[in-house]
């Protein structure tokens, strides 16, 4: 403990570019490159990072309204005053008291080393959200050293790891990093965050989702038709409504991306389309990536999900499942509509999971709050001028996705991903307010 105290105690390597140090005094200057500066492959991505940890601020400098998500009670209960970040000491206290270090196996002495590292990723990430460094209330404090950061930091590692498996002069293929998260949970303001962190340290990184592979609104009309009565496949979202081809060719063809000069376009699907029934977006919109990549950032809602045994799916009551005991996991999941969605399950460990290497599993406690966090999404979609679904559209729409989410969810929490690696997934839960906590 007494090599940290003399580390803080000491100068700390000045913040680049907005930020300075002074003894162990903090001083900032307000973000120096706004979000429409950014490079086309993160501001594009801009405008769907609205988060209420951002907005709660009076000093922040992007003017947007708030779309009211709640805050956790525990963590995110903003002050009346911001609260003003004085010393590298206090921020370091703050640090360490965060729910991330065990499962990084960080000790606090190892966050007093790499102290420089902490202040300068979280100097970045306030100037690409455009937060005011010299204050920064509870909820963005959490949201920046307590999440985002560590994430960050075990991404690195996973990478270093992943480069460590070739010989010198072997062509190292990007590292596919799956998040496995449920809609609404802020997956996409993460990865969109931790692409940014490392835009700005020299790697490239292309950000896929699962949603990129839904079928077109025509190929999902078809879909409809062959399955007429099928709640769970009326509209995007189940297995089975998804391109698995397209997302095979789209994973295998990006892995290939190890030089510079090589570049492809990465589909992107319009949720606004048809009344936020969406469609896929035309080609000519989608992004370019070019090599070369360090990383693969994969996210989705059922990234990872294992098919469950027919009689679970087949059972319409408890009694018909032919053992006890019988979780109640498993009761609420018994739907007799999911037993083609779960049959669609089994190719997609071939079409997505395969391809992740490393996993970081997003964790919440009851599924029912993934619709309040849609209707917020939604209704920040409306307060935009963007179409989105009305709030009865929403609960008919959210309600397409529970069984899913209590037939796999539990499988997932308790096993991880389909064909993952224990030793490279990282399990983080998370609150109502969507920040990390103490889980078990």
């Amino acid at each position: 403990m007494a090599n940290t105290l003399n580390v803080l105690s000491q100068a700390v390597t000045p913040w680049p570019t907005t930020t300075s140090l002074h003894s162990s005094t903090i001083k900032f200057s307000l973000p120096s490159k706004p979000l429409h500066q950014l490079p086309p492959s993160l501001s594009t991505s801009a405008s769907g990072c609205r988060c209420s940890w951002m907005e709660v601020s009076s000093t922040s400098q992007i003017n947007v309204s708030a779309n009211g998500r709640r805050q956790s009670h525990v963590y995110s209960v903003a002050p009346t005053t911001p609260a003003e970040i004085s010393s590298v000491q206090s921020l370091y206290k703050f640090i360490c008291a965060g729910p991330l270090l065990d499962k990084l196996g960080l000790t606090a002495e190892e966050v007093a080393n790499s102290i420089d590292r902490w202040l300068t990723s979280g100097s970045q990430l306030c100037r690409l959200f455009q937060l005011n460094e010299l204050f920064l209330n509870e909820a963005q404090k959490v949201r920046i050293y307590h999440y985002y950061i560590p994430v960050f930091l075990w991404c690195e590692d996973q990478i270093s790891r992943h480069a460590s498996m070739f010989k010198d002069g072997e062509d190292v293929p990007p590292l596919v990093i799956g998040f496995s998260a449920p809609q609404g949970c802020g997956k996409t303001t993460l990865v969109f965050a931790l692409n940014y962190l490392f835009h700005v340290s020299g790697r490239k990184c292309a950000t896929v989702s699962i949603d990129d592979f839904y079928l077109t609104a025509e190929e999902q009309g078809k879909l409809r038709e062959a399955n007429a009565g099928n709640k769970l496949l009326e509209f995007r979202g189940n297995a089975g409504t998804h391109d698995l081809s397209l997302s095979m060719e789209t994973l295998a063809a990006l892995s290939k991306l190890t030089k510079e000069g090589m570049k492809m376009k990465i589909p992107r699907y319009d949720k606004s389309a048809y009344k936020g029934r969406g469609d896929r977006a035309d080609p000519s919109t989608w992004p370019e990536i070019e090599g070369p990549l360090a990383a693969i950032l994969f996210e989705g809602w059922m990234l990872g999900f294992k098919p469950v045994p027919d009689e679970i799916v087949k059972a319409v009551d408890p009694q018909m499942l032919g053992f006890k005991p019988v979780p109640d996991e498993i009761v609420k999941a018994v739907d007799p509509q999911l037993e083609t969605v779960n049959k669609n399950l089994q190719a997609y460990y071939d079409a997505w999971d395969k391809f992740v290497k490393a996993w970081i599993v997003i964790k919440i406690k009851d599924p029912s709050c993934v619709y309040q966090w849609r209707l917020q999404a939604e209704q920040a979609m409306r307060a935009d001028g963007k179409p989105g679904m009305s709030d009865e559209e929403v609960l008919d729409f959210v309600s397409r996705y529970l069984p899913a989410y209590n037939a796999y969810l539990p499988t997932l929490y308790s096993e991880g991903p389909n064909g993952s690696d224990p030793n490279r997934t990282l399990m983080i839960e998370i609150d109502e307010g969507r920040n990390p906590i103490l889980g078990s």
